[in-house]
């Protein structure tokens, strides 16, 4: 038995000392950051295992104002059994701009982080929406080489910061979430996302068709910091956050404390009633309170289809429509969802640990049930 053990252990530091220095190396620490807790992907708290930035709050909070009906109206049974079944950990409903419906579970509460995963790719295309507001990039044909010289080559040549935030790129990359030995994978790990973006090459024809790759977000989020000569944090916290009263710091992961590069690609850590601030901001066509945060006619952009044959997708932003109306949404990995339908004038965010399967046209049974739910409340409140 000993000597059975010791040639398991032997086998044990042989393999970890052959994965360290493979190319894989980037997988010792998920193995004690996402596998070794018990999980098979990223999770809602892991942003407690990771470097991070802040996002200062607003010096002058805007809580949202309750409905005059705020949480009076039962919920269906339908929504009730989602909740549970796929473990949501948040569920806010804000109609005509006051809380109409809010609900936590599993010990989460209205202050509760929770990683946004990809909806941090709405945040990330606002922020390519004001920087040409602000002059610091011409406009969505600008080509990607103006910031980054490698790019100036090739296929890569004729690639602009509109194809990376429309997903139309060509980028070599492979968008996986469960298998460990990939680029996605990498790219969550790695102590220098920047100069791992800027290794992959571009190897289609850009601008031509939506293939969903968050490899796209991270480059335009490099791209975005040598344009704006700061962190990406900080300027989504003085051009966004701060003006849309923000009542809670949030938390961007980054990939290392030496490096500090923000993963533009997910991995904003906020909570339900102030990640919906962006939904606000987009349904109002830019406009805060009266202040002009975004152009108008990039929110309008963002949220039109880019592409006739990929109807579902503009810039950095998911669509969709209910009951014959057009909504948006941003979305992320295992159910975070704000989804917004403005002539509704509704909110509707989710945040849970699964999304469930796919549903007709809809991404999840989870994104469906929540859009009937947010429209069922608001019509009981208007007949109230």
């Amino acid at each position: 038995m000993k000597k059975v053990l010791q040639l398991i252990l032997g086998l044990l530091v042989f393999g970890f000392a052959a994965l360290y220095i493979s190319p894989y190396s980037y997988f010792i620490p998920g193995l004690a950051k996402i596998y070794g807790t018990g999980h098979s992907t990223a999770f809602l708290e892991d942003y407690t295992v990771f470097d991070n930035l802040t996002v200062k709050a607003a010096e002058n909070p805007e809580p949202w104002p309750k409905h005059v009906l705020y949480n009076s109206l039962s919920t269906s049974e339908e929504i009730k059994a989602v909740h549970e079944k796929y473990k949501s950990v948040a569920f806010v409903v804000i109609k005509n701009d006051s809380l109409l419906h809010e609900e936590y579970f599993s010990g989460y509460g209205p202050d509760s982080k929770s990683n946004s995963f990809s909806m941090s790719k709405s945040m990330v295309t606002s922020m390519l929406g004001k920087a040409i507001q602000e002059g610091y990039i011409r406009n969505l044909d600008q080509k990607v080489s103006d910031f980054l010289p490698q790019y100036n080559q090739g296929e890569a040549a004729k690639l602009t910061v509109g194809d990376l935030a429309s997903m139309s790129s060509g980028l070599d990359w492979k968008e996986e979430y469960y298998t460990p030995f990939n680029i996605t994978t990498e790219s969550y790990f790695t102590d220098d996302l920047e100069g791992l973006i800027q290794t992959r090459d571009i190897i289609s024809p850009p601008g031509k068709e939506f293939i969903y790759l968050s490899g796209n977000t991270q480059l335009l989020g490099v791209v975005l910091k040598k344009a704006i000569g700061m962190p990406i944090s900080q300027y989504f916290a003085e051009r966004f956050w701060q003006p849309m009263g923000a009542v809670e710091d949030a938390l961007w992961q980054v990939d290392s404390a030496e490096n500090k590069m923000e993963k533009a690609y997910c991995c904003f850590a906020s909570n339900a009633k102030d990640f919906a601030r962006l939904g606000k901001l987009y349904k109002d066509h830019g406009q805060w309170n009266g202040e002009h945060i975004l152009d108008s006619t990039f929110v309008a952009l963002s949220t039109t289809p880019r592409f006739e044959a990929s109807p579902e997708y503009g810039y950095g932003w998911w669509l969709t429509s209910y009951q014959g109306m057009k909504g948006f949404a941003m979305r992320g990995h295992l159910g975070q969802y704000v989804i917004v339908f403005p002539e509704a004038n509704l909110i509707a965010v989710r945040l849970g640990h699964l999304k469930g399967p796919k549903v007709n046209d809809y991404p999840s049974e989870t994104f469906y049930t929540v859009i009937k739910e947010a429209f069922e409340l608001a019509q009981n409140a208007e007949k109230s």
